[in-house]
């Protein structure tokens, strides 16, 4: 049987990962239930590491596809570009579902709140502390990946490595300092409306912060394996968006729920 083919498209082999993804994650999600109810950690621990596999082994064959098969043309890397605007562009409305909620609770506050935002008996945090820190850190990071980018265009590898390597330890700065905040925080999810929209919004914010972290990790390690080039780096470049999304998003948050809602 003959394996030529008269087009540049992609059609993907069958992969067991898909199924296994998905059963790693409803094994998670069911384990952090039971964490929540029974104190008991190992389902969510068999679903967390399930999933981690699942990652690493199908990260591994996009790359190889991508790669080594040439099998990412020019039209199958179009594709992937329009994949990734629809991806933001979802992303965008799912934090503009928290933003509503927010402003809805806020600009009318009721009565059980005690006609006040933040509500009576809540003391919210300094704006000018932590969240203005962890400002100036996305900010910098976007600069960060911004620098390893131009260095890629321009095939420099170490320019490329050092950028890399700096906004990733931007990242799990931001998010170690964002844990620091949250243990510290003086109210809790339970806290009235103010509570839930906050730890709701920033907390999905700091989950899109590891996600973002961990995308561009993988595109450092990719790229200490010389699998990108100054016109072949799409893996690169969707961590980019995907990361300027995650700072634009921040600023929103930090002018919205941090300075004016203070």
């Amino acid at each position: 049987m003959s394996t030529h083919q008269n087009h540049p498209y992609h059609l993907v082999d069958q992969s067991p990962w898909p199924l296994t993804g998905a059963i790693g994650a409803m094994a998670m999600v069911t384990g952090l239930v039971k964490w929540f109810h029974m104190y008991n950690i190992q389902l969510m621990m068999v679903g967390t590491i399930l999933v981690m596999l699942t990652m690493y082994q199908w990260w591994r064959d996009i790359s190889r596809e991508g790669t080594f098969q040439g099998l990412h043309t020019y039209p199958v890397v179009i594709g992937l570009r329009w994949g990734m605007v629809l991806f933001i562009t979802s992303e965008v409305l799912f934090f503009f579902s928290f933003f509503w909620a927010y402003f809805h609770s806020s600009l009318a506050p009721a009565v059980e709140l005690g006609t006040m935002w933040p509500p009576k008996g809540v003391s919210a945090f300094d704006p000018m502390s932590i969240p203005m820190l962890n400002t100036a850190i996305l900010l910098s990071s976007g600069v960060t990946v911004t620098w390893a980018h131009h260095g890629l265009m321009e095939n420099n590898h170490s320019q490329t490595m050092q950028g890399l390597f700096f906004t990733v330890i931007l990242g799990l700065y931001f998010t170690l300092l964002q844990a620091y905040e949250y243990i510290e925080a003086p109210f809790t999810i339970a806290d009235s409306v103010y509570g839930s929209t906050f730890f709701v919004a920033t907390g999905f914010h700091g989950l899109h912060v590891i996600i973002g972290t961990t995308f561009l990790l993988v595109c450092l390690m990719r790229h200490y394996s010389n699998h990108f080039s100054s016109n072949h780096h799409f893996g690169f470049e969707a961590a980019a968006w995907y990361w300027h999304f995650v700072d634009v998003v921040w600023l929103f948050l930090y002018i919205s729920i941090y300075w004016w809602g203070n």
